[in-house]
């Protein structure tokens, strides 16, 4: 095993794509999972999120660490848990030792953007006030920007991944891109479409009265 990496447990779960940063609540039943969550308690409090695909059986390669928050033991053994997400990984190695998961992994960073970010993170907080002002409108329901949206550059833009899409595989393609810049350009196209759809249906709703 290389410096560079070093070995987690590993929770492949169906629909779910964690992000640096993001807030995972979980509920633990299986006793494999009561016992990985019992075991990381007196460590590092470390485990890694993969996006689980029911249709291949398969985990994908490219995940993000979860780190424990708070957990609360219920009578039976069974856990609620609080985790966020701290730190992508590639999996170089599954180790099945155990009754849970364990993978070799390695730590994945975003590269040096060689491209300014400052004009479409600007772009991105215009269309982000847009759909929540959009969506008060619709709704009748006061929608507010989140007082902790992050200002830096990579930090926003895995807020954006993890609050405002909601299509997993959408997700796991963001969460692959190590280009903070690219990432930020791909959710601006995307948000636009959100602005653009959500400003159609406050029109019409004008229009119906």
């Amino acid at each position: 095993m290389s410096e560079k990496s070093t070995i987690i447990p590993l929770f492949p779960l169906p629909d779910v794509v964690l992000f640096p940063g993001s807030p995972l609540p979980l509920h633990i039943f299986e006793p494999r999972y009561r016992q990985m969550v019992n075991t990381i308690l007196e460590g590092d409090r470390i485990f890694g999120v993969l996006l689980y695909e029911p249709v291949s059986s398969h985990a994908r390669a490219i995940g993000c660490t979860a780190k424990l928050i708070d957990v609360e033991k219920l009578p039976d053994g069974r856990l609620n848990i609080l985790t966020e997400g701290d730190r992508r990984f590639r999996v170089t190695r599954t180790i099945e030792d155990l009754p849970y998961l364990q993978g070799e992994v390695e730590w994945l960073e975003d590269e040096p953007s060689h491209t300014d970010c400052q004009e479409v993170q600007a772009e991105i907080m215009t269309y982000i006030k847009d759909i929540l002002r959009l969506s008060s409108k619709i709704n009748n329901r006061i929608v507010e920007l989140p007082e902790d949206l992050p200002t830096d550059p990579m930090r926003l833009s895995f807020w954006v991944a993890g609050t405002m899409y909601s299509v997993p595989e959408d997700q796991q393609a963001l969460l692959e891109l190590q280009d903070t810049y690219n990432r930020l350009k791909h959710e601006a196209k995307v948000l636009s479409v959100t602005t653009k759809f959500l400003a159609a249906r406050s029109a019409l709703k004008d229009a119906v009265g």
